[in-house]
């Protein structure tokens, strides 16, 4: 990195601003092979955002406010303190106590909510599931699957009843209301969300390029019965 911020025009142009979206890139990148569960690709992956944490590094070190060692030595101070179970006479019972502990002393460092953790440009899914974890950490929270579900089901109601009236502002909101049920629901049935939800996009490209592939060039000619016969041949052969 020395050497590319010295020589190469490209790497000396970089900003921090500049390689944010190129860091969420990677990231994504990432992630997607985790999806794919490609070792391979999550190993080139990984190396590649941590190419971007050293480029930060490096701009900080210039900058004269920070370095790789002191970034580390300061996550190293804050996983100490924050894991008092293993490092301190603290004693735990499970994941959740944890995890109930970990948000206690995020406060008491001085965040002024439990929320403040929470990025604000997070994916809206992944977003409404963080939220309600930390929510959750300090006792906002349904005490039984089924209120949970009950919720999801008057939220469903509500909805309906905005569709009814033709309020778009309110079918807006209740869609919304839906979504975040939906998402706390999927906590209580110990389901990651976003997941789950690109295991099924994933799963419809797979189908619906099945049908391409077997439709030609009749696909925009064919009827919707057609089509659904050639889904159903799709999901018959595991795709």
């Amino acid at each position: 990195m020395d050497d590319l911020r010295e020589k190469c025009p490209w790497d000396k142009k970089q900003t921090f601003d500049s390689l944010r979206n190129l860091t969420i890139e990677e990231t994504y990148e990432l992630a997607d092979a985790i999806t794919q569960g490609n070792l391979q690709g999550i190993e080139e992956e990984v190396g590649d955002l941590l190419l971007h944490i050293v480029f930060y590094a490096k701009m900080g070190e210039e900058t004269g406010q920070f370095n790789i060692t002191s970034a580390i030595d300061k996550l190293n101070a804050k996983l100490i303190h924050r894991h008092p179970h293993i490092y301190g006479d603290v004693q735990v019972a499970n994941e959740e106590e944890v995890k109930q502990n970990w948000e206690k002393l995020k406060l008491k460092e001085g965040k002024k909510s439990v929320l403040s953790g929470v990025p604000s440009g997070l994916p809206a899914m992944i977003k409404a599931y963080r939220i309600q974890e930390k929510s959750g950490k300090i006792g906002f929270e349904w005490e039984h699957k089924a209120q949970v579900w009950d919720k999801v089901l008057e939220e469903i109601e509500e909805l309906k009843e905005a569709e009814n009236q033709n309020d778009p502002k309110a079918i807006f909101e209740e869609f919304g209301d839906v979504l975040f049920a939906m998402v706390n629901y999927a906590r209580y049935l110990n389901v990651d969300p976003e997941s789950a939800l690109e295991a099924i996009n994933q799963k419809f490209i797979r189908r619906f390029s099945y049908i391409e592939q077997k439709a030609g060039d009749q696909l925009e000619n064919m009827s919707l019965d057609a089509m659904d016969q050639l889904w159903n041949e799709a999901k018959s052969q595991g795709l």
